[in-house]
């Protein structure tokens, strides 16, 4: 049996460049070299050793396209565990506070390939007021219901071997919001009717009024008032 190789992990994302840079990608897009080093704020001849060391570790691919080079992290593996790492992590004030101020830790936004933040936390919450989700062993099982027809949600007729909804802990929030399948059909038919944007020029997603209105008449509650609880 092969030891998992934890040292060869601990060193790549040992450092505060790095982690930044993943952070920067667990939004689930594909980002070049130049951008990352902005995020980070390190130069691109920097980025492009720290970036080489993450894909040596198996945490970043490469893509080519065209005259560009976009990163994007491995696998949905990797993005569930950097998740994880993030919530009991250390936060960095500093980074955070420049976050806040520049909108990144937005209201909305994604993680990966579902919605984190307060919004994903209040839809959370009202799934489980609603009985659309129950708690299951540590986990959520969702339950039937012509609610998540409404929200783009199609519940699987069987279980697979990977859970179709599991909680996940919120690392800002410190709450859980829904990730897997579910969480991924409700970011994408979100965005698909137009119910969330991209920011154009920062990260995070925006909550638009039509979504606001939507999400408010099929669950009842008010989007608006979710950050303040």
């Amino acid at each position: 049996m092969r030891t998992p190789r934890f040292d060869i992990l601990g060193q790549a994302i040992s450092d505060a460049s790095r982690t930044r840079m993943l952070c920067e990608l667990m939004e689930g897009r594909a980002y070049t070299n130049k951008e990352l080093a902005s995020a980070a704020g390190i130069t691109p001849q920097t980025a492009t050793a720290h970036l080489r060391m993450l894909q040596d570790a198996g945490l970043v691919l490469a893509e080519k396209s065209g005259r560009c080079v976009y990163h994007r992290l491995a696998s949905p593996e990797v993005a569930q565990a950097l998740e994880q790492l993030a919530a009991i992590a250390p936060a960095d004030s500093l980074y955070r506070n420049q976050q806040r101020k520049a909108g990144e830790l937005a209201t909305v936004r994604s993680c990966y390939d579902h919605l984190a933040g307060p919004l994903a936390v209040a839809l959370t919450k009202a799934f489980l007021t609603r009985g659309m989700l129950v708690e299951d062993n540590g986990g959520y099982r969702a339950v039937t219901s012509d609610l998540w027809h409404r929200i783009g949600v199609t519940l699987p007729d069987r279980a697979g071997r990977q859970p179709f909804v599991r909680p996940c802990l919120d690392w800002t929030e410190r709450q859980p919001h829904v990730a897997g399948p579910l969480g991924r059909q409700i970011l994408n038919h979100g965005m698909d009717l137009g119910w969330l944007q991209r920011h154009a020029h920062k990260r995070g997603l925006l909550l638009t009024a039509p979504g606001r209105t939507a999400y408010d008449q099929i669950l009842d509650f008010r989007p608006a008032e979710m950050a303040s609880g």
